[in-house]
């Protein structure tokens, strides 16, 4: 699939009546979070330190992210001509900080982290896919529709070394489930919530639960069925799953009712 560009998106069509305040606290966040992509790539080529083939792979992914990011803050920019991507990008990082100088994964083996890899690029997949089958806004669905795209390929890719370090260190399927799972749950994290707070220059104290709650009401309100049982099979996939198995149908559900039940709020809000 040929790289895109900055230069590739029509930003000549943006159109600011067509803009939705509650989509864009979101977009501000994500922005964030992708931009710090550099970061990411740093710690994944500390973790495989001797595999060169992994590290390369793990430099042009975290590019791609860079590039995401910058996409989305140009995005917002427009949106928002108060927002400054690098101002906003320098607070966060401030906030939240990644462990760049570790050696080992925080996951416990090279295959726990490829998991974990998967997860979020099914989730990221799945999101952006949702914002462009949400919004209006023709320069915002352009970028969501690429960024989309390639996160679906960095599952793959993902997938394709989690499938080559499994012959080594041989995780069993409730240790790649636990994975998921822990994964899924550290959505709720420091990093979502730094993002949600420093892109919108909350004029508050800062305070994780209420920055994340914030957020994920506003993000889940994206989601349809669809785009929740598609990640849940690429997550029962990284899990070593059957496709339609009772624990994948069982893990999708899960899913669905969790981000339905927390989107419910500002679904009705993203609907312009």
């Amino acid at each position: 699939m040929a790289a895109w560009t900055l230069d590739d998106i029509p930003w000549r069509e943006f159109d600011p009546t067509k803009v939705n305040g509650e989509v864009l606290k979101v977009i501000k966040a994500a922005a964030l979070v992708e931009r710090n992509g550099a970061d990411y790539g740093q710690y994944l080529a500390n973790v495989f330190h001797d595999d060169a083939e992994f590290q390369s792979v793990a430099e042009k992914w975290a590019t791609e992210e860079e590039q995401h990011g910058r996409a989305l803050g140009r995005w917002a920019e427009l949106a928002d001509p108060m927002f400054n991507l690098d101002k906003a990008f320098a607070h966060f990082t401030e906030l939240y900080k990644i462990p760049i100088d570790s050696r080992e994964s925080v996951r416990g083996s090279r295959a726990g982290e490829l998991c974990a890899r998967c997860v979020v690029e099914a989730g990221t997949s799945s999101f952006y896919s949702a914002i462009r089958d949400l919004v209006d806004e023709p320069v915002l669905r352009e970028i969501c529709k690429k960024i989309a795209a390639d996160e679906f390929r960095h599952y793959k890719l993902f997938s394709k070394h989690l499938a080559l370090y499994q012959v080594r260190e041989s995780l069993s399927t409730w240790q790649r489930f636990k994975v998921v799972v822990t994964r899924f749950q550290e959505t709720s994290d420091d990093e979502l919530a730094s993002a949600y707070y420093a892109g919108n220059a909350l004029d508050e104290p800062y305070n994780c639960r209420r920055a994340n709650d914030a957020y994920a009401v506003r993000a889940m309100a994206f989601y349809h069925h669809k785009h929740v049982r598609r990640a849940g099979h690429m997550m029962a996939e990284t899990a070593g799953l059957r496709p339609n198995g009772w624990l994948t149908r069982a893990l999708t559900w899960i899913l669905w009712r969790i981000i339905e039940a927390k989107g419910r709020e500002y679904r009705g809000l993203l609907a312009t």
